[in-house]
Protein backbone atom coordinates (compact mmCIF):
# COMPACT_ATOMS: atom_id res chain seq x y z
CA UNK A 1 0.00 0.00 0.00
CA UNK A 2 1.39 3.37 -0.96
CA UNK A 3 2.27 5.96 1.62
CA UNK A 4 -0.46 8.31 0.41
CA UNK A 5 -3.23 5.79 0.75
CA UNK A 6 -4.56 7.35 3.95
CA UNK A 7 -5.28 10.57 2.03
CA UNK A 8 -7.41 8.79 -0.54
CA UNK A 9 -10.19 7.70 1.79
CA UNK A 10 -12.19 9.18 4.60
CA UNK A 11 -11.64 6.44 7.13
CA UNK A 12 -14.23 7.87 9.48
CA UNK A 13 -17.02 7.27 6.99
CA UNK A 14 -15.32 4.77 4.64
CA UNK A 15 -16.21 6.90 1.62
CA UNK A 16 -14.07 7.44 -1.44
CA UNK A 17 -12.23 10.77 -1.65
CA UNK A 18 -12.42 11.11 -5.43
CA UNK A 19 -10.51 14.41 -5.52
CA UNK A 20 -7.53 12.84 -3.75
CA UNK A 21 -7.74 9.77 -5.97
CA UNK A 22 -7.62 12.03 -9.02
CA UNK A 23 -4.75 14.13 -7.68
CA UNK A 24 -2.67 11.05 -6.81
CA UNK A 25 -3.29 9.36 -10.16
CA UNK A 26 -5.02 6.40 -8.51
CA UNK A 27 -8.35 7.23 -10.16
CA UNK A 28 -6.72 6.61 -13.52
CA UNK A 29 -5.31 3.34 -12.22
CA UNK A 30 -8.75 2.26 -11.03
CA UNK A 31 -10.32 3.08 -14.41
CA UNK A 32 -7.55 1.05 -16.04
CA UNK A 33 -8.24 -1.91 -13.73
CA UNK A 34 -11.96 -1.67 -14.60
CA UNK A 35 -11.12 -1.94 -18.30
CA UNK A 36 -10.16 -5.59 -17.83
CA UNK A 37 -13.63 -6.44 -16.53
CA UNK A 38 -15.24 -4.34 -19.26
CA UNK A 39 -13.36 -6.23 -22.00
CA UNK A 40 -14.09 -9.66 -20.56
CA UNK A 41 -17.78 -9.18 -19.77
CA UNK A 42 -18.58 -7.38 -23.04
CA UNK A 43 -16.97 -10.15 -25.06
CA UNK A 44 -18.66 -12.87 -23.03
CA UNK A 45 -22.16 -11.50 -23.71
CA UNK A 46 -21.53 -10.31 -27.29
CA UNK A 47 -21.20 -13.70 -28.94
CA UNK A 48 -24.91 -14.55 -28.73
CA UNK A 49 -25.94 -11.74 -31.07
CA UNK A 50 -23.17 -12.31 -33.63
CA UNK A 51 -23.82 -16.06 -33.73
CA UNK A 52 -26.39 -16.00 -36.58
CA UNK A 53 -24.05 -14.02 -38.86
CA UNK A 54 -21.01 -16.03 -37.80
CA UNK A 55 -22.66 -19.40 -38.43
CA UNK A 56 -23.72 -18.12 -41.83
CA UNK A 57 -20.05 -17.48 -42.67
CA UNK A 58 -18.26 -20.34 -40.92
CA UNK A 59 -21.02 -22.99 -40.79
CA UNK A 60 -20.56 -25.43 -37.89
CA UNK A 61 -23.88 -24.82 -36.14
CA UNK A 62 -23.24 -28.14 -34.36
CA UNK A 63 -20.40 -26.45 -32.45
CA UNK A 64 -22.31 -23.40 -31.21
CA UNK A 65 -22.45 -24.77 -27.66
CA UNK A 66 -18.67 -25.01 -27.61
CA UNK A 67 -18.28 -21.25 -28.05
CA UNK A 68 -19.43 -20.56 -24.50
CA UNK A 69 -18.19 -23.80 -22.92
CA UNK A 70 -14.62 -23.32 -24.16
CA UNK A 71 -14.54 -19.62 -23.23
CA UNK A 72 -15.76 -20.27 -19.68
CA UNK A 73 -13.36 -23.18 -19.26
CA UNK A 74 -10.43 -20.95 -20.18
CA UNK A 75 -11.69 -18.24 -17.81
CA UNK A 76 -11.95 -20.71 -14.91
CA UNK A 77 -8.41 -22.02 -15.39
CA UNK A 78 -6.87 -18.57 -15.89
CA UNK A 79 -8.78 -17.05 -12.98
CA UNK A 80 -7.45 -19.72 -10.65
CA UNK A 81 -3.93 -19.35 -12.02
CA UNK A 82 -3.78 -15.55 -11.91
CA UNK A 83 -4.83 -15.41 -8.28
CA UNK A 84 -1.79 -17.53 -7.38
CA UNK A 85 0.80 -16.33 -9.90
CA UNK A 86 0.43 -12.74 -8.75
CA UNK A 87 2.37 -13.64 -5.60
CA UNK A 88 5.21 -14.98 -7.74
CA UNK A 89 5.26 -12.59 -10.72
CA UNK A 90 4.59 -8.83 -10.47
CA UNK A 91 1.04 -7.59 -10.98
CA UNK A 92 2.30 -5.49 -13.88
CA UNK A 93 3.71 -8.55 -15.67
CA UNK A 94 0.59 -10.63 -15.06
CA UNK A 95 -1.69 -7.88 -16.38
CA UNK A 96 0.42 -7.31 -19.50
CA UNK A 97 0.54 -11.01 -20.39
CA UNK A 98 -3.18 -11.45 -19.72
CA UNK A 99 -4.08 -8.50 -21.95
CA UNK A 100 -1.82 -9.75 -24.77
CA UNK A 101 -3.33 -13.23 -24.47
CA UNK A 102 -6.82 -11.73 -24.63
CA UNK A 103 -5.95 -9.66 -27.73
CA UNK A 104 -4.37 -12.69 -29.42
CA UNK A 105 -7.51 -14.75 -28.83
CA UNK A 106 -9.69 -12.00 -30.29
CA UNK A 107 -7.40 -11.81 -33.33
CA UNK A 108 -7.71 -15.56 -33.92
CA UNK A 109 -11.50 -15.28 -33.70
CA UNK A 110 -11.62 -12.29 -36.07
CA UNK A 111 -9.47 -14.03 -38.71
CA UNK A 112 -10.85 -17.56 -38.24
CA UNK A 113 -11.63 -19.40 -41.51
CA UNK A 114 -13.61 -22.16 -39.78
CA UNK A 115 -15.48 -22.91 -36.58
CA UNK A 116 -12.70 -25.08 -35.04
CA UNK A 117 -10.20 -22.21 -35.45
CA UNK A 118 -12.75 -19.82 -33.98
CA UNK A 119 -13.11 -22.10 -30.94
CA UNK A 120 -9.33 -22.13 -30.48
CA UNK A 121 -9.47 -18.35 -30.39
CA UNK A 122 -12.28 -18.45 -27.85
CA UNK A 123 -10.17 -20.64 -25.58
CA UNK A 124 -7.25 -18.20 -25.74
CA UNK A 125 -9.67 -15.29 -25.19
CA UNK A 126 -11.13 -17.03 -22.16
CA UNK A 127 -7.68 -17.54 -20.67
CA UNK A 128 -6.86 -13.85 -21.09
CA UNK A 129 -10.28 -12.59 -19.98
CA UNK A 130 -10.48 -14.79 -16.91
CA UNK A 131 -7.04 -13.62 -15.83
CA UNK A 132 -8.00 -9.96 -16.35
CA UNK A 133 -11.04 -10.32 -14.08
CA UNK A 134 -9.09 -12.05 -11.34
CA UNK A 135 -6.29 -9.48 -11.57
CA UNK A 136 -8.80 -6.61 -11.37
CA UNK A 137 -9.87 -7.69 -7.89
CA UNK A 138 -6.26 -8.37 -6.87
CA UNK A 139 -5.36 -4.87 -8.08
CA UNK A 140 -7.97 -3.23 -5.86
CA UNK A 141 -6.55 -5.05 -2.85
CA UNK A 142 -2.96 -4.11 -3.71
CA UNK A 143 -3.29 -0.55 -4.96
CA UNK A 144 -5.99 1.03 -2.77
CA UNK A 145 -6.73 1.62 0.88
CA UNK A 146 -8.65 -1.18 2.58
CA UNK A 147 -11.31 1.23 3.87
CA UNK A 148 -12.64 1.92 0.35
CA UNK A 149 -12.52 -1.64 -0.99
CA UNK A 150 -16.31 -2.17 -0.67
CA UNK A 151 -17.05 0.95 -2.72
CA UNK A 152 -14.52 0.04 -5.39
CA UNK A 153 -15.74 -3.56 -5.59
CA UNK A 154 -19.28 -2.19 -5.97
CA UNK A 155 -18.14 -0.02 -8.89
CA UNK A 156 -16.50 -3.05 -10.50
CA UNK A 157 -19.86 -4.83 -10.26
CA UNK A 158 -21.54 -1.85 -11.90
CA UNK A 159 -18.95 -1.97 -14.70
CA UNK A 160 -19.84 -5.63 -15.20
CA UNK A 161 -23.52 -4.68 -15.50
CA UNK A 162 -22.76 -1.99 -18.09
CA UNK A 163 -20.67 -4.46 -20.06
CA UNK A 164 -23.38 -7.13 -19.91
CA UNK A 165 -25.73 -4.56 -21.44
CA UNK A 166 -23.25 -3.28 -24.02
CA UNK A 167 -22.00 -6.67 -25.25
CA UNK A 168 -25.17 -7.85 -27.00
CA UNK A 169 -25.71 -4.37 -28.45
CA UNK A 170 -22.14 -4.22 -29.80
CA UNK A 171 -22.52 -7.62 -31.44
CA UNK A 172 -25.89 -6.73 -32.94
CA UNK A 173 -24.74 -3.36 -34.30
CA UNK A 174 -21.54 -4.78 -35.78
CA UNK A 175 -23.41 -7.67 -37.42
CA UNK A 176 -26.09 -5.33 -38.75
CA UNK A 177 -23.92 -2.58 -40.20
CA UNK A 178 -20.39 -4.01 -40.64
CA UNK A 179 -19.39 -7.63 -40.07
CA UNK A 180 -19.10 -9.89 -37.04
CA UNK A 181 -15.30 -9.99 -37.55
CA UNK A 182 -15.05 -6.29 -36.73
CA UNK A 183 -16.68 -7.00 -33.36
CA UNK A 184 -13.65 -9.08 -32.41
CA UNK A 185 -11.38 -6.46 -33.97
CA UNK A 186 -12.55 -4.05 -31.27
CA UNK A 187 -11.25 -6.46 -28.62
CA UNK A 188 -7.94 -6.94 -30.43
CA UNK A 189 -7.39 -3.20 -30.11
CA UNK A 190 -8.62 -3.23 -26.48
CA UNK A 191 -6.20 -5.99 -25.52
CA UNK A 192 -3.23 -4.23 -27.13
CA UNK A 193 -4.10 -0.89 -25.52
CA UNK A 194 -4.43 -2.50 -22.10
CA UNK A 195 -1.13 -4.38 -22.47
CA UNK A 196 0.75 -1.20 -23.41
CA UNK A 197 -0.95 0.83 -20.69
CA UNK A 198 -0.02 -1.80 -18.08
CA UNK A 199 3.65 -0.97 -18.53
CA UNK A 200 3.01 2.64 -17.48
CA UNK A 201 -0.06 2.57 -15.23
CA UNK A 202 1.26 -0.27 -13.07
CA UNK A 203 4.83 1.02 -12.96
CA UNK A 204 4.54 1.53 -9.18
CA UNK A 205 6.10 -0.24 -6.20
CA UNK A 206 2.88 -2.18 -5.68
CA UNK A 207 2.64 -3.08 -9.38
CA UNK A 208 6.22 -4.36 -9.48
CA UNK A 209 6.22 -6.16 -6.12
CA UNK A 210 5.85 -9.89 -5.47
CA UNK A 211 5.14 -11.88 -2.32
CA UNK A 212 7.34 -14.84 -3.19
CA UNK A 213 10.13 -15.72 -0.79
CA UNK A 214 11.64 -18.30 -3.14
CA UNK A 215 11.24 -19.64 -6.67
CA UNK A 216 8.51 -22.15 -5.82
CA UNK A 217 5.11 -21.48 -7.36
CA UNK A 218 2.14 -21.34 -5.01
CA UNK A 219 -0.04 -24.47 -4.99
CA UNK A 220 -2.13 -24.77 -8.13
CA UNK A 221 -4.98 -27.28 -8.66
CA UNK A 222 -3.56 -28.85 -11.83
CA UNK A 223 -5.16 -32.28 -11.38
CA UNK A 224 -8.59 -30.94 -10.42
CA UNK A 225 -8.77 -28.45 -13.30
CA UNK A 226 -7.54 -31.10 -15.74
CA UNK A 227 -10.46 -33.30 -14.72
CA UNK A 228 -12.82 -30.34 -15.11
CA UNK A 229 -11.50 -29.57 -18.59
CA UNK A 230 -11.72 -33.19 -19.71
CA UNK A 231 -15.23 -33.51 -18.26
CA UNK A 232 -16.59 -30.41 -20.03
CA UNK A 233 -14.93 -31.33 -23.34
CA UNK A 234 -16.34 -34.87 -23.21
CA UNK A 235 -19.85 -33.58 -22.52
CA UNK A 236 -19.56 -31.09 -25.38
CA UNK A 237 -18.15 -33.79 -27.68
CA UNK A 238 -21.20 -35.94 -26.99
CA UNK A 239 -23.29 -33.44 -28.92
CA UNK A 240 -21.23 -33.14 -32.11
CA UNK A 241 -22.45 -36.32 -33.79
CA UNK A 242 -25.41 -37.47 -31.72
CA UNK A 243 -25.67 -41.25 -31.62
CA UNK A 244 -27.21 -43.05 -28.70
CA UNK A 245 -24.33 -45.34 -27.69
CA UNK A 246 -21.51 -42.94 -28.49
CA UNK A 247 -23.12 -39.84 -27.00
CA UNK A 248 -24.30 -41.66 -23.88
CA UNK A 249 -20.79 -42.99 -23.22
CA UNK A 250 -19.18 -39.57 -23.68
CA UNK A 251 -21.81 -37.94 -21.47
CA UNK A 252 -21.27 -40.46 -18.67
CA UNK A 253 -17.49 -40.12 -18.91
CA UNK A 254 -17.84 -36.34 -18.84
CA UNK A 255 -19.96 -36.45 -15.70
CA UNK A 256 -17.38 -38.77 -14.11
CA UNK A 257 -14.73 -36.17 -14.94
CA UNK A 258 -16.77 -33.49 -13.18
CA UNK A 259 -17.23 -35.74 -10.14
CA UNK A 260 -13.47 -36.35 -10.02
CA UNK A 261 -12.87 -32.60 -10.23
CA UNK A 262 -14.95 -31.93 -7.12
CA UNK A 263 -13.50 -34.96 -5.32
CA UNK A 264 -9.87 -34.00 -6.00
CA UNK A 265 -10.59 -30.39 -5.07
CA UNK A 266 -11.93 -31.48 -1.67
CA UNK A 267 -8.76 -33.50 -1.03
CA UNK A 268 -6.34 -30.60 -1.66
CA UNK A 269 -6.84 -28.02 1.12
CA UNK A 270 -3.93 -25.80 0.03
CA UNK A 271 -5.27 -25.32 -3.51
CA UNK A 272 -8.98 -25.79 -2.88
CA UNK A 273 -11.46 -23.83 -5.02
CA UNK A 274 -14.57 -24.76 -3.04
CA UNK A 275 -15.50 -25.08 0.65
CA UNK A 276 -15.87 -28.48 2.30
CA UNK A 277 -19.16 -30.41 2.18
CA UNK A 278 -19.79 -28.69 -1.12
CA UNK A 279 -23.17 -30.15 -2.09
CA UNK A 280 -24.34 -31.23 1.37
CA UNK A 281 -27.82 -29.91 2.18
CA UNK A 282 -27.01 -30.12 5.89
CA UNK A 283 -25.66 -26.57 5.63
CA UNK A 284 -26.72 -23.45 3.69
CA UNK A 285 -23.30 -23.53 2.03
CA UNK A 286 -24.02 -26.81 0.25
CA UNK A 287 -27.63 -25.95 -0.50
CA UNK A 288 -26.68 -22.51 -1.79
CA UNK A 289 -23.90 -23.84 -4.04
CA UNK A 290 -26.35 -26.44 -5.39
CA UNK A 291 -28.76 -23.62 -6.21
CA UNK A 292 -26.00 -21.67 -7.98
CA UNK A 293 -25.03 -24.72 -10.04
CA UNK A 294 -28.63 -25.63 -10.96
CA UNK A 295 -29.62 -22.16 -12.15
CA UNK A 296 -26.34 -21.55 -13.97
CA UNK A 297 -26.75 -24.73 -16.00
CA UNK A 298 -30.49 -24.19 -16.56
CA UNK A 299 -30.41 -20.61 -17.83
CA UNK A 300 -27.64 -20.39 -20.42
CA UNK A 301 -29.73 -21.74 -23.33
CA UNK A 302 -31.45 -18.51 -24.32
CA UNK A 303 -28.28 -16.40 -24.31
CA UNK A 304 -26.50 -19.07 -26.35
CA UNK A 305 -29.16 -20.16 -28.85
CA UNK A 306 -31.96 -17.59 -28.52
CA UNK A 307 -30.83 -15.13 -31.23
CA UNK A 308 -29.93 -18.00 -33.58
CA UNK A 309 -33.39 -19.56 -33.24
CA UNK A 310 -35.32 -16.28 -33.37
CA UNK A 311 -33.61 -15.07 -36.55
CA UNK A 312 -33.83 -18.45 -38.29
CA UNK A 313 -37.37 -19.39 -37.22
CA UNK A 314 -39.17 -16.05 -37.06
CA UNK A 315 -36.94 -13.67 -39.01
CA UNK A 316 -36.53 -11.39 -35.98
CA UNK A 317 -33.72 -8.86 -36.59
CA UNK A 318 -30.45 -9.41 -34.76
CA UNK A 319 -30.67 -5.91 -33.31
CA UNK A 320 -34.00 -6.80 -31.67
CA UNK A 321 -32.51 -9.92 -30.07
CA UNK A 322 -29.68 -7.72 -28.82
CA UNK A 323 -32.19 -5.44 -27.11
CA UNK A 324 -33.87 -8.44 -25.45
CA UNK A 325 -30.62 -9.87 -24.04
CA UNK A 326 -29.53 -6.40 -22.95
CA UNK A 327 -32.89 -5.93 -21.19
CA UNK A 328 -32.18 -9.07 -19.15
CA UNK A 329 -28.91 -7.51 -17.95
CA UNK A 330 -30.63 -4.22 -17.13
CA UNK A 331 -33.30 -6.06 -15.13
CA UNK A 332 -30.56 -7.86 -13.19
CA UNK A 333 -28.82 -4.58 -12.29
CA UNK A 334 -31.94 -2.52 -11.53
CA UNK A 335 -33.63 -5.06 -9.27
CA UNK A 336 -30.34 -5.77 -7.51
CA UNK A 337 -30.20 -2.09 -6.56
CA UNK A 338 -33.88 -1.99 -5.57
CA UNK A 339 -33.56 -4.79 -2.99
CA UNK A 340 -30.18 -3.67 -1.61
CA UNK A 341 -31.80 -2.31 1.56
CA UNK A 342 -33.70 -5.50 2.43
CA UNK A 343 -33.13 -6.51 6.06
CA UNK A 344 -31.38 -9.79 6.92
CA UNK A 345 -34.67 -11.09 8.36
CA UNK A 346 -36.27 -10.95 4.91
CA UNK A 347 -33.32 -11.89 2.72
CA UNK A 348 -34.21 -15.58 2.51
CA UNK A 349 -37.76 -14.78 1.39
CA UNK A 350 -36.22 -12.59 -1.31
CA UNK A 351 -34.02 -15.53 -2.35
CA UNK A 352 -37.12 -17.70 -2.79
CA UNK A 353 -38.93 -14.99 -4.75
CA UNK A 354 -35.93 -14.58 -7.03
CA UNK A 355 -35.63 -18.34 -7.56
CA UNK A 356 -39.28 -18.54 -8.59
CA UNK A 357 -38.76 -15.66 -11.03
CA UNK A 358 -35.72 -17.36 -12.58
CA UNK A 359 -37.56 -20.67 -12.97
CA UNK A 360 -40.66 -18.97 -14.39
CA UNK A 361 -38.63 -17.01 -16.92
CA UNK A 362 -36.62 -20.07 -17.94
CA UNK A 363 -39.75 -22.20 -18.34
CA UNK A 364 -41.55 -19.38 -20.16
CA UNK A 365 -38.94 -19.44 -22.93
CA UNK A 366 -40.08 -22.97 -23.76
CA UNK A 367 -43.42 -21.52 -24.93
CA UNK A 368 -42.50 -17.96 -25.93
CA UNK A 369 -39.54 -18.74 -28.25
CA UNK A 370 -41.42 -21.23 -30.49
CA UNK A 371 -44.31 -18.74 -30.68
CA UNK A 372 -41.99 -15.86 -31.61
CA UNK A 373 -43.87 -13.36 -29.42
CA UNK A 374 -41.38 -10.56 -28.77
CA UNK A 375 -43.32 -9.05 -25.80
CA UNK A 376 -43.57 -12.45 -24.13
CA UNK A 377 -39.93 -13.30 -24.80
CA UNK A 378 -38.95 -9.91 -23.37
CA UNK A 379 -41.09 -10.55 -20.29
CA UNK A 380 -39.39 -13.92 -19.71
CA UNK A 381 -35.97 -12.29 -20.11
CA UNK A 382 -36.88 -9.60 -17.57
CA UNK A 383 -38.16 -12.26 -15.16
CA UNK A 384 -35.01 -14.33 -15.44
CA UNK A 385 -32.61 -11.38 -15.17
CA UNK A 386 -34.57 -9.77 -12.34
CA UNK A 387 -34.66 -13.05 -10.45
CA UNK A 388 -30.89 -13.27 -10.56
CA UNK A 389 -30.64 -9.62 -9.56
CA UNK A 390 -32.60 -10.01 -6.33
CA UNK A 391 -31.30 -13.48 -5.46
CA UNK A 392 -27.55 -13.50 -6.09
CA UNK A 393 -26.38 -10.82 -3.60
CA UNK A 394 -28.32 -12.35 -0.70
CA UNK A 395 -27.52 -15.92 -1.69
CA UNK A 396 -23.82 -15.08 -1.70
CA UNK A 397 -24.15 -13.48 1.74
CA UNK A 398 -25.95 -16.55 3.11
CA UNK A 399 -23.31 -18.91 1.70
CA UNK A 400 -20.38 -16.89 3.03
CA UNK A 401 -22.05 -16.28 6.38
CA UNK A 402 -22.74 -19.99 6.90
CA UNK A 403 -19.19 -21.07 5.99
CA UNK A 404 -16.63 -21.69 8.77
CA UNK A 405 -14.45 -18.61 9.38
CA UNK A 406 -11.41 -20.27 7.83
CA UNK A 407 -13.38 -21.01 4.62
CA UNK A 408 -15.24 -17.74 4.11
CA UNK A 409 -12.77 -16.39 1.55
CA UNK A 410 -13.00 -19.63 -0.42
CA UNK A 411 -16.80 -19.56 -0.14
CA UNK A 412 -17.05 -16.02 -1.53
CA UNK A 413 -14.93 -16.96 -4.54
CA UNK A 414 -16.79 -20.26 -4.98
CA UNK A 415 -20.03 -18.58 -6.12
CA UNK A 416 -18.68 -17.00 -9.35
CA UNK A 417 -16.47 -20.04 -9.97
CA UNK A 418 -19.44 -22.41 -9.72
CA UNK A 419 -21.44 -20.06 -11.92
CA UNK A 420 -18.78 -20.30 -14.64
CA UNK A 421 -18.62 -24.08 -14.34
CA UNK A 422 -22.41 -24.17 -14.61
CA UNK A 423 -22.33 -22.05 -17.76
CA UNK A 424 -19.67 -24.28 -19.32
CA UNK A 425 -21.54 -27.48 -18.49
CA UNK A 426 -24.89 -25.94 -19.46
CA UNK A 427 -23.52 -24.85 -22.83
CA UNK A 428 -22.17 -28.35 -23.47
CA UNK A 429 -25.50 -29.97 -22.52
CA UNK A 430 -27.42 -27.43 -24.59
CA UNK A 431 -25.26 -28.42 -27.57
CA UNK A 432 -26.26 -32.06 -27.13
CA UNK A 433 -29.97 -31.17 -26.96
CA UNK A 434 -29.82 -28.71 -29.88
CA UNK A 435 -28.01 -31.12 -32.16
CA UNK A 436 -30.21 -34.05 -31.18
CA UNK A 437 -33.27 -31.87 -31.88
CA UNK A 438 -32.22 -30.92 -35.41
CA UNK A 439 -29.13 -28.72 -35.65
CA UNK A 440 -26.94 -31.74 -36.44
CA UNK A 441 -28.46 -31.69 -39.94
CA UNK A 442 -27.82 -27.96 -40.48
CA UNK A 443 -29.40 -24.58 -39.79
CA UNK A 444 -32.76 -23.84 -41.39
CA UNK A 445 -36.28 -22.93 -40.37
CA UNK A 446 -37.40 -26.53 -39.81
CA UNK A 447 -34.43 -27.50 -37.65
CA UNK A 448 -34.75 -24.25 -35.67
CA UNK A 449 -38.40 -25.11 -34.99
CA UNK A 450 -37.42 -28.52 -33.63
CA UNK A 451 -34.71 -27.09 -31.40
CA UNK A 452 -36.99 -24.33 -30.06
CA UNK A 453 -39.45 -26.86 -28.69
CA UNK A 454 -36.99 -29.05 -26.77
CA UNK A 455 -34.04 -26.86 -25.82
CA UNK A 456 -35.78 -24.99 -23.00
CA UNK A 457 -38.06 -27.80 -21.83
CA UNK A 458 -35.04 -30.00 -21.11
CA UNK A 459 -33.70 -27.64 -18.43
CA UNK A 460 -36.95 -27.07 -16.51
CA UNK A 461 -36.14 -29.89 -13.99
CA UNK A 462 -32.87 -28.17 -13.07
CA UNK A 463 -34.68 -24.84 -12.65
CA UNK A 464 -37.14 -26.56 -10.31
CA UNK A 465 -34.20 -28.01 -8.36
CA UNK A 466 -33.00 -24.44 -7.88
CA UNK A 467 -36.39 -23.46 -6.47
CA UNK A 468 -36.38 -26.42 -4.08
CA UNK A 469 -32.91 -25.44 -2.89
CA UNK A 470 -34.12 -21.87 -2.28
CA UNK A 471 -37.09 -23.14 -0.25
CA UNK A 472 -34.72 -25.36 1.75
CA UNK A 473 -32.51 -22.36 2.50
CA UNK A 474 -35.54 -20.33 3.60
CA UNK A 475 -36.51 -23.04 6.11
CA UNK A 476 -32.95 -23.74 7.23
CA UNK A 477 -33.11 -21.64 10.45
CA UNK A 478 -36.25 -23.44 11.67
CA UNK A 479 -34.86 -26.83 10.74
CA UNK A 480 -31.61 -26.12 12.57
CA UNK A 481 -33.45 -25.01 15.70
CA UNK A 482 -35.26 -28.35 15.81
CA UNK A 483 -31.95 -30.23 15.72
CA UNK A 484 -30.70 -31.21 19.22
CA UNK A 485 -27.79 -29.05 20.25
CA UNK A 486 -25.80 -32.06 21.44
CA UNK A 487 -26.01 -33.87 18.12
CA UNK A 488 -22.52 -33.99 16.59
CA UNK A 489 -21.92 -32.83 13.03
CA UNK A 490 -21.90 -35.71 10.58
CA UNK A 491 -19.17 -35.67 7.96
CA UNK A 492 -20.43 -35.67 4.40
Amino acid sequence: MSGTSHRRANTATNTVDWASLWASGDLGRFCFVSLGILLHATNETMVATIMPAMVGTLSGVQLVGWSLAIYELGAIVAGAAAGRLVSYLPLRTNMTVAALLYGLGALICAASPSMPVFLAGRLVEGLGGGALVSLAFVSVQRLFDRSIWPQLFGILSAVWGVAAFGGPMLGAIMSEYLTWRWAFGVFVAGGLVMALASLTVLNTPQGRATDARDTALPPFPFAALACLAVGVVLIAAAGIDVRLARSSLLLVLGLVGLALFFRIDSMRPLSRLFPSNLFSWRTPVGTGITMVAAFSVATCSFGLYGPLILTSLHGIPILTTGYIIAAESISWSVLSIMVAAVTPQRERLVIVAGAIMIAAGSAGFAWAVPQGSIPLILFCALLQGGGFGITWPFLTRVIVGAAPPEEQTIASAAVPTMQRIGYAVGAALAGIIANASGFSSGLNRDTAAGVAHFLFLAFIPLALLGVVAALWIAHEPARVRQTPAVEPATPD
